[in-house]
């Protein structure tokens, strides 16, 4: 199951998705990647779009221990690995790029996907893809700020200043790095005690500079209950389109 050296147009890569977290800020009685979206759940939804991307080998996902919902999912047709995940993101991303070693070469590139963006496109992926894939450092998926910032106060009840949106982009996901750099980087923020808040910012802990890829708005990360319905509309709105 090995993945080869890529150096055509077929450009496929393994995908890391880490799933073991509880998602407590949805207030639901399961994890969050379990909610349902219409007659797939999240995660289903998530897997199921990173597979038809046509780019992705085989996807290792990171479960919690003792997952008792990860056995009723429908899975793709194409290989998959399972990993136990960790306390935080990270942690279970490093988990998940320790499991692909023998799969995939230290120098190859991995994808690392939310299990909660279920409306990423097919297209966005394979343009970050192609744009990153003869990048020295790697990169995401994106947006521009399009709102006026604010920094308010500690206790989130007053403005303190309006912060110039310029040159300022929302995180997305996928995020593309190569394997042994990104396992390396985020082992090394950590051991500094950085906050590794996305592949991103790991690789900028070590003195890299990704590059960001213009992504769509509507790949939006589902985190409370009012998103699950945004991410349904989307969802929807995107059928349609087709």
């Amino acid at each position: 199951m090995s993945i080869e050296r890529r150096q055509g147009a077929d450009r496929r890569l393994w995908v890391v998705v880490p799933a073991a977290g509880s998602g407590s800020r949805m207030g639901a009685a399961m994890p969050k990647q379990y909610l349902r979206l219409g007659e797939r759940s999240i995660i289903e939804q998530t897997l199921q779009r990173l597979a038809d991307s046509g780019r992705v080998a085989g996807i290792v996902v990171a479960i919690a221990s003792g997952d008792e919902y990860w056995p009723a999912v429908r899975l793709p047709a194409l290989p998959l690995l399972t990993v136990t995940g960790g306390a935080m993101r990270h942690d279970s991303v490093l988990n998940a790029l320790r499991r692909l070693h023998g799969e995939v070469g230290a120098g190859d590139w991995v994808l690392v996907h939310d299990a909660a963006r279920p409306c990423v496109r097919g297209a966005d992926i394979g343009r970050l893809v192609d744009q990153l894939w003869e990048d020295e450092t790697g990169g995401l998926l994106g947006v521009p700020v399009a709102d006026t910032m604010k920094r308010v106060a500690p206790d989130g009840r007053r403005v303190r200043e309006t912060v110039s949106r310029r040159d300022l982009w929302h995180a997305l996901t996928p995020q593309m790095f190569r394997l042994a750099e990104l396992e390396a980087a985020i082992e090394a923020a950590v051991a500094a005690g950085h906050a590794v808040t996305d592949e991103a910012s790991a690789m900028e802990y070590c003195g890299r500079s990704p590059r960001m890829i213009l992504g769509a708005r509507d790949n939006i990360k589902v985190t409370t209950p009012q998103d699950l319905e945004l991410a349904r509309r989307y969802l929807a709105w995107q059928e349609e389109a087709i």
